[in-house]
């Protein structure tokens, strides 16, 4: 069965930076900034972008490429070709194991954005604003509290719905029919209202009189004003890390995946950059340009301290809501705003279930039909905890370990098995292969030494910081929906083990090591 490519090398750019451009980009990431020393936070910022972000995302690009020339496109049979052990399928089992747990969350979030969007031009959203009941209008479309504004689950719901079934019928419809063309269409429009709306804050001005400073200039003030002090933190170092992961996709198992379908002279290095960089544009550029500042602007100094400290969710889905509703053509603009990070959320989340198909239709020889089906009804039962158990940490706890650990942990395995196992001098010659610009030689010293002693750090010191607010402990009051949800993902592990061993017993793995 032949494997599917990508139909333009513009489709490939703008698939894997839509996968990099999500909700993180214009939520995550000002917040971030914000409670991190501001202007100063972009210092490690950079540094973990030069050092991590880029050095991986090569790596991704080139490992994948190779791979995909015999046959494999996810984390098991690529890192299987670098590193002929069955440690290393094991460890490539993460490549699907991870986009599979935050799908099934996300996705959730994602249906937020579609229902948002269509409230703000039905006016709901902007009466729940006006009324100061923006929050209340949050938790009851959550089915966290019951009010005038919804009095169960059902509406979100539908809109989960919604948001499931376009996901997979563009997966469905494959690479270049599906996956290529929703990003070619979704991306320039993502970018054109993120303008828009960046403009539009950025000429409000002083919009309230009686408080002249609370202006576009002391919001961008508050948002890149460095903080140097901040510098001394670990946490500030650890969250701009995490930052570059979240923002790049890489070490969760999709670059690979997608650039396994490249041919075998397509370039990956100038690819690779130009896919980094429309990211960057996105979340520093527009990204830092929207939320925070306007959320200055009406809600002062003292407002948006709480704000940024309230975490995204609130400033996406509860601030942005009362902001717009102070300006003319409030539900246009709010319409904008939810329809840009509904985009943002499908070209994020169409991406993960990919890693997962290319496993079973180059290890297991399924139809895509057939692993669309598989796939879809794992995924939806396994959103349902994330609905309904909002409330009980469930989230939290899958976010932790699939969505912060183990793609540290993954990125870790690449790294090593790229540089050290198969060797940075033949790594670095394949990157080469077909490219269009040449990648510094110093960039060798930091794949192999530099980009690994960061990430086992960063490995090390979440695990000190955090691991043990995630592990759950009788006395606590979720105990029993937490064990159940390890036990989940424990299972999906195991789940992705033993179809990992059915495809080495049917010799999907016997095509050797890439020299």
């Amino acid at each position: 069965m032949a494997r599917e490519r990508w139909a333009s090398r513009t489709g490939i750019i703008l698939a894997v930076a839509g996968s990099a451009v999500g909700l993180g980009n214009f939520l995550r990431f000002p917040v971030q900034a914000a409670q991190n020393g501001g202007g100063a936070f972009m210092i490690p910022y950079i540094i973990a972008l030069l050092l991590l972000g880029i050095p991986l995302c090569w790596v991704e690009w080139t490992m994948g490429r190779a791979a995909g020339g015999r046959g494999h496109g996810s984390g098991p049979g690529i890192l299987n070709m670098f590193w002929d052990h069955k440690i290393s399928r094991y460890m490539g089992a993460l490549g699907i194991f991870i986009p599979f747990m935050i799908y099934i969350y996300y996705v959730y979030i994602e249906s937020w954005c579609l229902a948002f969007a269509w409230f703000s031009l039905t006016g709901s959203l902007d009466e729940s604003a006006t009324a100061g009941e923006a929050g209340a209008f949050l938790s009851a479309y959550q089915g966290l509290a019951e009010n005038q504004w919804f009095t169960g689950l059902s509406v979100a719901y539908i809109f989960f719905l919604i948001t499931f079934v376009v996901n997979f019928a563009v997966i469905y419809r494959g690479l270049s029919r599906g996956i290529e063309i929703i990003s070619k269409i979704a991306m320039p429009i993502l970018a054109i209202l993120g303008v828009v709306i960046m403009v539009r804050v950025l000429t409000l001005g002083t919009p309230d009189p009686a408080n002249p400073d609370w202006n576009i200039n002391g919001g961008m003030g508050f948002m890149w004003n460095p903080d140097f002090s901040a510098l001394t933190s670990a946490k500030v170092w650890l969250a701009a890390a995490g930052q570059i992961f979240f923002t790049t996709s890489v070490g969760l198992g999709l670059i690979i995946t997608y650039s396994s379908y490249l041919k075998k002279d397509d370039d990956v290095a100038l690819s690779g950059l130009t896919s980094v960089s429309i990211n960057e544009f996105m979340e520093v550029i527009i990204g830092a340009s929207i939320a925070i500042p306007a959320a200055f602007i009406f809600f002062g100094p003292v407002g948006i301290t709480d704000i940024a400290n309230g975490g995204s969710f609130n400033l996406g889905f509860v601030t942005m809501p009362m902001v717009f509703n102070k300006m003319p053509l409030s539900q246009i603009l709010a319409f904008m705003w939810f329809f840009l990070l509904f985009l943002a959320g499908v070209t994020s989340s169409i991406s993960m279930l990919q890693p997962g198909i290319a496993f079973m239709e180059d290890e297991l020889q399924y139809s895509r039909k057939k692993s669309v089906a598989i796939l879809g009804g794992l995924t939806f039962i396994g959103s349902q905890p994330a609905i309904f158990f909002i409330d009980k940490g469930v989230l939290d706890l899958m976010d932790f370990w699939a969505g912060t650990f183990a793609i540290v942990l993954f990125a870790t395995c690449e790294v090593i098995i790229f540089a050290w196992v198969f060797g940075i001098e033949k790594g670095f010659t394949a990157m080469h292969e077909g490219a269009d610009i040449r990648v510094p030689s110093f960039f060798k010293f930091i794949i192999k030494y530099v980009t690994p002693t960061y990430l086992i750090t960063i490995l090390l010191v979440w695990v000190w910081q955090d691991a043990a607010n995630f592990i759950p402990k009788p006395s606590d009051e979720n105990f029993g929906y937490a064990i159940a949800t390890l036990a989940g993902m424990l299972g999906v592990i195991g789940f992705l083990i033993v179809a990992i061993e059915k495809a080495y017993k049917r010799g999907a793995f016997d095509k050797g090591k890439i020299v």
